[in-house]
């Protein structure tokens, strides 16, 4: 069962409050069919642990390598997966869909 906006944002809120390194991803803009709506988050920590979805397949595995980035350095990114290309049943969007996934570090 995927939790709700609300336990994601709290998580959110409650990691950074215990000093973890936090990212929030975004999902704002779809095309087509696409596994989860706008305005869907995924939050993860600095050590890894995350709560949430943006996606699935290996959508979600690059989103949170994205995020750890930006805990890192500190940079927001935009990232776009979509069905362009072979790697489309990679990516876990073979359904014909196209996501904009907006990620960035809190606090």
């Amino acid at each position: 069962m995927l939790s709700t906006d609300s336990d994601i944002l709290k998580a959110a809120e409650g990691w950074r409050r215990e000093g973890r390194g936090v990212a929030l991803a975004t999902v704002i803009e779809t095309w087509g069919s696409a596994p989860r709506p706008v305005g869907s988050h995924l939050v993860i920590d600095h050590d890894g642990n995350f709560l949430g979805s943006v996606s699935g397949g290996c959508v979600e595995g690059d989103v949170l390598t994205e995020a750890a980035d930006a805990i890192e350095d500190g940079k927001p990114r935009m990232l776009e997966f979509g069905v362009a290309d072979e790697t489309a049943w990679r990516a876990g969007l073979s359904c014909g869909g196209r996501i904009k996934v907006y990620v960035e570090k809190l606090g």
